[in-house]
């Protein structure tokens, strides 16, 4: 648990900050809100909440600022095509670990490229896509693996029971798609290929309660760079429920609503990863509720434990890298239930 340490949340007011913001204060941290608009810092602080603290990406100083004193710092503020490397920036400028929930494919393929050696050089360790996306499938897989290093094959399936999309997601889907000039992506021959194909529906059966549902497969995630950034991987193959990715492609789909008292929406979701090496299998699975609010607990614990020194100590490194991954796992209930299955012969039916 937090002892009082300080930790700002830059996009503090946005939609997961929120949910950041509120399992910091829970965990007996002291966060500082910042972020570009301050007149909505002001009025999710109160009048005698947290901290608030503006600062812009393009304002090097006005971060500094709200980074001073910190102990550590979460980036939520998307697109993290525009926002991680400055604040990646100023966590090096304040000596202190960064952690982020970015999605995006591209900008967390930067922050490993752009960042590694001087994070290394500084001291200072920094974790991107410390999120639903990224985050809990690299964490998966690495538990699955369990003391092996390397896997023939990864296959990620996210079973979410519908998915209304943060304006956030849209203005970040808008600004890969503009990346890759309209590209596809996919995870393959030990390297990030971009093409045109259109996305085959598959079939894939999910545990319980989902059990079997088409999806789009090549559905490809921040796990694309997480995975391989420190597993032997040449295969990392995503997949998504159609009915998910209709809402997101929808443009009338509303905003996640919140539906009880934590601000969660009513959506589940079920992540089942499947590691195949030398001719054998192993699942890894998680089930539970609102893929941004369960983004906080990731992020949180990566703080803590960063701060507490049971994480990596320097350099840009994945979730799985930097924690014990299945004690990591096991650390986020009751906000994800983790089941971890044996190892047994390859059934050969994925994808």
């Amino acid at each position: 648990m937090g002892t009082g340490q300080t930790v700002a949340v830059f996009g503090a007011y946005g939609h997961t900050g929120r949910f950041v913001v509120a399992e910091l204060l829970e965990r007996g941290f002291v966060p500082v809100l910042s972020g570009r608009d301050a007149g909505r810092l002001t009025e999710m602080a109160g009048g005698d909440g947290p901290e608030v603290r503006p600062a812009t990406v393009d304002d090097p100083a006005s971060l500094d600022r709200a980074l001073a004193g910190a102990a550590a710092v979460v980036n939520c503020a998307g697109p993290f095509a525009v926002t991680a490397a400055p604040v990646i920036e100023a966590a090096l400028r304040a000596g202190i670990p960064y952690v982020d929930v970015a999605a995006e494919i591209e900008a967390n393929a930067d922050t490993f490229t752009g960042f590694a050696d001087r994070a290394r050089a500084a001291g200072v360790p920094v974790v991107p896509a410390m999120a639903f996306f990224g985050g809990l499938g690299d964490l998966l897989a690495t538990a699955a693996l369990g003391d092996r290093t390397a896997a023939d094959e990864v296959h990620i399936a996210y079973g979410l029971s519908g998915w209304h999309p943060t304006a956030g997601t849209r203005n970040a889907g808008d600004v890969s798609r503009e990346r890759r000039d309209g590209r596809r992506v996919r995870y393959a021959n030990g390297r990030l290929e971009y093409h045109r194909d259109d996305l085959p529906e598959l079939e894939w059966t999910f545990p319980e309660p989902f059990g079997p549902r088409a999806v789009l497969g090549e559905f490809t995630m921040a796990d694309a760079v997480t995975v391989p950034s420190h597993l032997a991987v040449p295969e990392v193959r995503g997949y998504m429920t159609v009915e998910a990715v209709r809402e997101l492609s929808a443009a009338d789909t509303p905003a996640p609503a919140a539906a009880d008292e934590l601000g969660r929406s009513e959506q589940t979701f079920v992540v089942d990863v499947l590691v195949r090496s030398g001719g054998t299998e192993r699942r890894a699975v998680a089930r539970g509720r609102d893929i941004y609010a369960v983004s906080a607990p990731l992020a949180v614990e990566a703080v803590d434990r960063l701060l507490t020194g049971r994480g990596a100590a320097a350099g840009v490194v994945s979730a799985g890298a930097a924690f014990d991954a299945a004690d990591f796992l096991r650390s986020l209930a009751p906000h994800v239930a983790v089941e971890l299955h044996p190892w047994g012969a390859s059934s050969r039916d994925a994808g």
